[in-house]
């Protein structure tokens, strides 16, 4: 028996939705659990695709601990089990892939386990692993997600995103760890600082319902963590220039970083993305860049016997 998942990529905050508001990309990781009669040893892992050789090959997998953690939680036998895994997402870029992962290894273990856990406990566990929703709530359900914490208990709002407006995201060829980008950020923020966001935020939410560009050119601005994260991020004025003076609304930093996410009207997208390599590239950085749209219908799988 076997299952494939594919996971969507993430792009999170969207500038004011800091640690709240997260978005289903259309790129995506693949991930096939294969149940072994006669194993040798307890996971057998293959990777193939984006920046495979990076990817760990044992027990310390996040896939597989994902995988293995379900079946702790629900107290059977974590079964050996071969796992492929085909890459399309860059690792440490602020794209969801370790988002992708725990959802893949959740989602694989509950159904070769005869699935005892109901979707949205299955995303609950996932929550929990990954220890913020904003990028494993649209993994799992798609679209763009806002997601809000009620005591122990999770309130998920799906926010409408007019089909006019594109994700144009810019992937740079370095790095910046989630631990670096959350070390630079203040500890306190004032109170006109929370009321610029608060604004901006209730802004954002109508501006991508109506793609209203004076909305979206305001609300894509923040005072809780891109002031202090750009500077992390070599060459992020001169691409958000770029981005701005190629018809694109704004631009926010994808998650921690340092992938930059513009959001632009579609006939406006592919030139957007053409400048913002353009600056990057001036700048000595290679970069990729790709104009997405939401993927609607988050994690999916097949399972055959």
């Amino acid at each position: 028996m076997f299952i494939t998942v594919k996971v969507p990529g993430t792009t999170a905050n969207l500038g004011a939705g800091f640690d709240c508001i997260g978005v289903a990309l259309t790129i995506y990781n693949q991930f096939t659990f294969t149940l072994l009669e006669n194993p040798t040893a307890s996971v057998q892992i293959e990777v193939k695709g984006t920046e495979a050789e990076r990817v760990s090959r044992d027990e310390s997998n996040l896939a597989y601990r994902a995988f293995a953690k379900l079946y702790e939680h629900i107290g059977k036998e974590i079964p050996a089990i071969a796992l492929e895994i085909d890459l399309g997402i860059p690792m440490a870029r602020g794209l969801g892939s370790s988002a992708t992962a725990i959802v893949g290894g959740l989602v694989g273990a509950n159904h070769l386990a005869g699935t005892p856990l109901d979707p949205s406990e299955v995303m609950e566990l996932a929550i929990a692993l990954e220890g913020h929703p904003d990028n494993v709530v649209p993994a799992f359900l798609g679209n763009c997600q806002l997601s809000i914490a009620v005591g122990n208990q999770w309130e998920i709002c799906p926010i409408p995103w007019h089909s006019a407006i594109a994700p144009v995201v810019a992937i740079p060829n370095f790095e910046l760890s989630t631990e670096e980008a959350r070390s630079v950020l203040p500890q306190q923020i004032s109170r006109s600082d929370a009321i610029f966001n608060i604004s901006r935020l209730g802004l954002l939410l109508r501006g991508l319902d109506e793609n209203n560009a004076n909305w979206l050119r305001a609300a894509l601005d923040d005072k809780l963590h891109q002031p202090y994260r750009k500077s992390l991020i070599r060459g992020y004025e001169a691409v958000e220039a770029a981005a701005i003076a190629s018809g694109a609304y704004g631009m926010v930093i994808s998650g921690a970083g340092p992938t930059l996410l513009a959001l632009a009207e579609t006939q406006q997208a592919e030139g957007v993305a053409a400048a913002m390599k353009t600056a990057w590239e001036s700048l000595g950085i290679v970069a990729n860049t790709f104009t997405l749209t939401l993927d609607k219908q988050g994690v999916r799988q097949s399972l055959k016997r």
